[in-house]
C-alpha cells in the first residue's frame, strides 16, 4: 500500500450531553482523514485571500491610467495567478490522495477515488432567529435558546461526520432540521440576514450567499462525498466489504444525481450540472469495478465459461471508465476536474480494456475443445464474445481447429500488451499517479503476466500472420443503477415544535399578535363551537355571547388556555379542559391570520391527514329551553357555513399525505409536513 496515514482507532465518548458526537461526529478524533480534511481547510484559507487578491489587482488594473502604475500592477497580477494555480495543484493533491481513504487492510487492488468534504465557515443562527420569533411569533425568544443552541451544535458536528451510516445520519438529520427551519423562519418575500458560506470541494474557492438552499445543496453533496468515502474505506478482500461498497457508491451517485436535479443554479462549480453528471459516471464506474473485484475475489478458475464471464466483465469495466474519461475531457469540466482524476480514468480504461482481451486470449489458447465437451454452448458463448467475429473466421470453426484458436489467442495477447502499455504510459505521464505505489505494482504484474503469456507461445512472423483480435462485448450480470435517497422516509424531531403545528405556525403566514380574552360559560354554554384538530379554531361564534362581546372572532386559533399551551392540544383535549372551568371565568389566548380569507381552517387543510372533525360545544347546555334560544341567534348562518364546512370536506378529499416527522408529544397524531415537499425541482441559488 501507499505511505498513507493510517486511521486512529475511534475513542469512546462516555460523557453526558454528547449525543450528536454518538451519532455520527468525533472532532477530536486524529485520523489521517481529519488531518487531510485540516490541510484542505487551511489551503481554502489561502486560496480565498489570493482570490481577493487577485479581485484588487484587476480592479487596479481597470482604474489605473498612469502606464507605470499598470505595468507594476500587470506583475504583481502575474505572481498572484501564479501563487493561485500553485495553490490550485496543491489542493488537486490532495483530491487525490486516496492512501488515507481506503481501507486499512494491505490489498493488491487499484485505489478508488473519493470525494473530498466541502468546508464551511461558522453561522450564528442566535440573532436573527432570536428577533424573528419576537417579531413574527410574539413569542419570548428566549425561551427558545436552547432550541437554537440545538441547532448550531448539530450544524457544527456536521462538519466532521464519521465515516460510516452513523455520520450519514448525522447530515441528513441536519438537512431535514433545515426543511424546518426554512418553514419556520425563512419567508420567501425577504432575506434573513444570515450569510453561508461554503468552499469549492474542487477549486477551493467560497460561495457566500443569504440563501438557505445554499446550505441545503452543500449538506446533500457532503452526503454523497460521505458515502463516496465509506465506498473506498470498505474491504476490499471480503465479499461483505465488495457489497458495501457497491452498494455506497450507488448511493452516493444517487445522492449527487438528486442534488443536480433539485438545484439546478447552484453557484459552486462543484454542484454544477454539469460536473454532477461527471461525479455521478465516476460513481458509478468505480460501482462497476466493485462488482468486477467482487466475482474475481474468490479466484478465477482457468475454465472456459468463467473466462468469458470475467472476459465479459473486464470490458464491461473498461467501457465505463472510456466514457467516464471521454465526460472528463470535455468543456467546461475538463478546466476544474483534477488531472490525476482523468489520467486514472484513462489508466483504469485500458488496464481493464487489456484484462478483458488477456481472458480472452487465455481460454482461446488453453482450452482445446474436447470429446464429451458442450460444443454448442461454447459455440454459443464463442460466438456472443465479439459483436463480428474477424474476416474468414466462424465461432465453430474456430473452436475444432485448434491452430486458429491459437493465432487468435496470440491476437488478444498483442492487443492486451498494447493495452498495458498505454495505461502505465498514461500513469507516467501523471505525477500524482507515479507516486500511488500499489497502482504502479497492479499495473506492472498485469503487464508482466500478459507478456510472459505470449513469449511462451510466440512464432516468428506472427507479426505477419495474426488478424487483428476484435473488441470483446461489454457485458455484466449486475448492472449497477443509481440508488436514489429515501428522503421522504427521514423524519426528524422539528427542533422549533414549541411554536406550534408547522402546517399552520409558519414564516409565510402573518398573525395578530395574542389577543387575552377573558370571558364566561353562560350556563354551560360556551356561544361558539369549535373545529380542526392541532390547533383548534373558533367556530359558528354567537355574536352575543360572552366570548364575542370579550373579543373572540370565527376563525381564531386557541394558542393557550389559562396559560396551558393548547397549540398542539387536539380538540378533544381543549374541549376537556374548557369542560374543567364549569361556569368559573376563564382566561384564553387566541391568534388570527392577518389574512381574512384564509383565515379558516380549511386554508390549512392541505397539510393535515384526514377529515376535518366538527364537535359542538353547545352539549354543555345545561337547560336545553336556553339551549334552543341560543341555536335560534345564530340560525341565520348555519345554512351557509354548512355549505362552507362541505366545501371544506371536499378539499380536504384531495389532501397532500406528507411524510412525518417525529414530534415530542406522543398523543398529537398529526404528521408535519416534510421540508422536502419544499425543494422546488427549478428553485434558483442566485
Amino acid at each position: 500500500m501507499t505511505d498513507a496515514l493510517r486511521p486512529a482507532a475511534p475513542q469512546p465518548l462516555e460523557k453526558e450531553g454528547d449525543g450528536y458526537f454518538r451519532k455520527g461526529c468525533n472532532p477530536l478524533a486524529q485520523t489521517g482523514r481529519s488531518k487531510l480534511q485540516n490541510q484542505r481547510a487551511a489551503l481554502n484559507q489561502q486560496i480565498l485571500k489570493a482570490v481577493r487578491m487577485r479581485t484588487g489587482a484587476e480592479n487596479l488594473l481597470k482604474a489605473a491610467t498612469n502606464p507605470k502604475v499598470r505595468e507594476q500592477v500587470r506583475l504583481e497580477l502575474s505572481f498572484v495567478n501564479s501563487d493561485l494555480q500553485m495553490l490550485k495543484e496543491e489542493l488537486e493533491g490532495l483530491n487525490i490522495s486516496v492512501g488515507v481513504y481506503q481501507s486499512t487492510e494491505e490489498a493488491f487492488t487499484i485505489p478508488l477515488i473519493p470525494l473530498g468534504l466541502k468546508e464551511t465557515k461558522d453561522v450564528d443562527f442566535s440573532v436573527v432567529l432570536k428577533d424573528f420569533i419576537l417579531e413574527h411569533y410574539s413569542e419570548d425568544s428566549s425561551l427558545y435558546e436552547d432550541e437554537i443552541a440545538d441547532l448550531m451544535d448539530l450544524r457544527q458536528a456536521c462538519r466532521t461526520p464519521s465515516r460510516d451510516e452513523a455520520g450519514v445520519e448525522l447530515l441528513m438529520s441536519y438537512f431535514t432540521q433545515l426543511g424546518f427551519v426554512e418553514s419556520r423562519f425563512f419567508p420567501p418575500t425577504r432575506h434573513m440576514g444570515i450569510l453561508f458560506t461554503w468552499y469549492d470541494s474542487l477549486t477551493g474557492v467560497p460561495v457566500s450567499q443569504q440563501n438557505l438552499l445554499l446550505e441545503k445543496a452543500s449538506i446533500l453533496f457532503n452526503t454523497g462525498a460521505l458515502y463516496t468515502q465509506i465506498g473506498t474505506r470498505s474491504n476490499r478482500q471480503t465479499q461483505a466489504g465488495l457489497e458495501s461498497a457497491v452498494d455506497a457508491f450507488q448511493r452516493a451517485a444517487g445522492v449527487l444525481n438528486y442534488l443536480k436535479e433539485t438545484f439546478t443554479h447552484t453557484p459552486s462549480y462543484d454542484m454544477s450540472p454539469a460536473m454532477l453528471s461527471v461525479l455521478v459516471k465516476m460513481m458509478l464506474a468505480q460501482a462497476q469495478e466493485s462488482v468486477f473485484d467482487k466475482i474475481c475475489l474468490p479466484g478465477i478458475r482457468n475454465e472456459f465459461f468463467m473466462l468469458v464471464k470475467v472476459a465479459h466483465e473486464a470490458a464491461k469495466v473498461g467501457e465505463v471508465y472510456r466514457q467516464l474519461h471521454a465526460a472528463m475531457s470535455q468543456a467546461p469540466v475538463k478546466k476544474n476536474i483534477p488531472y490525476s482524476w482523468a489520467s486514472l480514468a484513462c489508466v483504469k480504461a485500458h488496464h481493464y480494456g487489456a484484462l478483458a482481451h488477456y481472458f480472452a486470449a487465455t481460454l482461446l489458447i488453453d482450452h482445446q475443445l474436447s470429446p464429451g465437451a458442450d460444443e454448442d454452448h461454447q459455440e454459443k458463448c464463442l460466438s456472443q464474445l465479439y459483436d463480428r467475429m474477424p474476416e474468414g473466421l466462424t465461432p465453430l470453426a474456430t473452436l475444432r481447429n485448434g491452430h486458429q484458436r491459437q493465432q487468435l489467442g496470440k491476437s488478444h495477447l498483442l492487443r492486451a500488451i498494447a493495452h498495458h502499455e498505454e495505461s502505465a504510459r498514461e500513469a507516467s505521464l501523471c505525477k500524482k499517479l507515479r507516486n500511488i505505489e500499489v497502482l504502479q505494482e497492479v499495473l506492472s504484474a498485469a503487464h508482466q503476466r500478459s507478456r510472459l503469456k505470449y513469449a511462451q507461445h510466440q512464432e516468428d512472423g506472427d507479426l505477419l500472420d495474426l488478424v487483428e483480435a476484435p473488441d470483446i462485448v461489454a457485458k455484466t450480470e449486475q448492472e449497477v443503477e443509481i440508488i436514489l435517497p429515501q428522503l421522504s422516509k427521514v423524519t426528524a424531531a422539528d427542533f422549533f415544535q414549541k411554536l406550534g403545528p408547522l402546517s399552520v405556525f409558519s414564516a409565510n403566514k402573518r398573525w395578530t399578535p395574542p389577543r387575552t380574552l377573558r370571558f364566561t360559560a353562560e350556563e354551560g354554554d360556551l356561544g361558539f363551537t369549535l373545529r380542526g384538530n392541532s390547533p383548534v379554531q373558533v367556530h359558528f361564534l354567537d355574536p352575543h355571547c360572552s366570548a364575542a362581546l370579550a373579543g373572540a372572532k370565527e376563525g381564531d386559533y386557541i394558542v393557550s388556555i389559562q396559560n396551558v399551551d393548547c397549540k398542539w392540544l387536539t380538540l378533544s383535549e381543549v374541549m376537556k379542559l374548557l369542560k374543567s372551568f364549569g361556569e368559573d371565568a376563564i382566561e384564553m389566548k387566541v391568534v388570527s391570520l392577518l389574512d381574512s380569507a384564509s383565515s379558516m381552517h380549511s386554508k390549512s387543510a392541505t397539510y393535515s391527514v384526514g377529515m376535518q372533525k366538527t364537535y359542538s360545544m353547545i352539549c354543555l347546555a345545561i337547560d336545553d329551553d336556553d339551549k334552543t334560544d341560543k341555536t335560534k341567534k345564530i340560525s341565520k348562518k348555519l345554512s351557509f357555513l354548512s355549505w362552507g364546512a362541505n366545501k371544506n370536506r371536499q378539499k380536504s378529499a384531495s389532501t397532500l399525505c406528507l411524510p412525518a416527522a417525529g414530534v415530542a408529544r406522543p398523543q398529537a397524531k398529526k404528521k408535519l409536513p416534510s421540508p422536502f415537499s419544499l425543494l422546488n425541482p427549478d428553485s434558483s441559488l442566485y
